[in-house]
């Protein structure tokens, strides 16, 4: 009894990660694996910012899952509401998603977050610093050589998800061949835009197998 009443008034255990229902392999996962769509003038919108207002549904960060609950009507009935999924919302959202990250990434070089310089990037390697390894991926055999010479790729995360043009762009620089990301705020978020990305790029089975279902859990947030 006393340990019924010392319960009395205590707010119910939350996990410290949020999880949602992916309406379209109906399996709960962290928010952070997901990505949320919204509903805007007749069309599903994705909310990458997971900001926008009104009702929500999630999709596991899957270009299958996407091209899934596109095909199977499932964002009409999460959103309930009539609307209809761009006719390639996959290639799309990619483009989005590339993007964002992209974004990071220049907001990390302005933070001083990232070195381009191979000796600079070697002595912040020793300095332990370094938490990831940019490589362009259509980078010749040369350049990817020399982007290991920096730090030891068992040590740190490579990011090899876009092209040289690309890199040159977000990191003000022509001819990038590698670049190494320094631990920070801003280089976080990169990493996070990045994962997503490299998910939803992913080529994986169907995870709906041998996944239990929670139903307590509505799509709509």
């Amino acid at each position: 009894m006393a340990q019924a009443q010392s319960d009395e008034g205590r707010p119910p255990k939350r996990d410290a990660a949020p999880r949602r229902l992916c309406i379209a392999s109906r399996t709960v996962r962290p928010v952070a694996a997901m990505i949320r769509f919204v509903a805007a003038a007749g069309a599903v919108m994705p909310d990458l910012e997971r900001k926008l207002p009104g009702r929500g549904v999630w999709v596991t960060a899957r270009r299958a899952l996407v091209e899934e609950a596109a095909r199977r009507g499932a964002f009409a009935r999460g959103l309930k509401a009539k609307v209809k999924p761009p006719a390639d919302l996959p290639g799309t959202l990619d483009g989005l998603l590339a993007r964002a990250a992209l974004d990071a990434l220049s907001r990390a070089r302005k933070a001083g977050l990232v070195v381009v310089d191979l000796a600079e990037a070697r002595a912040t390697h020793a300095d332990g610093r370094v938490i990831a390894l940019l490589r362009p991926s259509d980078g010749t055999d040369r350049g990817v050589e020399a982007s290991r010479q920096p730090c030891p790729a068992e040590r740190v995360e490579i990011v090899e998800a876009f092209t040289s043009a690309q890199l040159d762009l977000a990191l003000g620089r022509l001819n990038v061949v590698h670049a190494a990301l320094l631990t920070g705020r801003a280089s976080e978020t990169f990493l996070e835009r990045w994962r997503i990305l490299e998910s939803f790029r992913a080529d994986e089975p169907d995870e709906r197998r041998g996944r239990p279902h929670d139903s307590t859990l509505e799509p709509g947030s």
